[in-house]
């Protein structure tokens, strides 16, 4: 599952971090706390690591 856009990118990309132990979970804030809870590496994995280039800033809510 690809990020929807750039700030969603970061946020997962923070909670592989704190997932991997390269940063402390009490560091996290905002959505990547919930995104390292909730979702496996392998997810943040294939999340975070998606292009960039074309994404928006932020999602759009619907």
């Amino acid at each position: 599952m690809p990020a929807k856009s750039k700030s969603q990118q970061k946020a997962a990309g923070a909670a592989l971090a704190a997932k991997r132990g390269k940063i402390k979970k009490s560091e996290l804030k905002g959505a990547s706390t919930g995104m390292e809870k909730s979702m496996s590496e392998k997810e943040l994995h294939e999340m975070a690591s998606a292009k960039r280039k074309g994404k928006p800033e932020h999602a759009a809510h619907r």
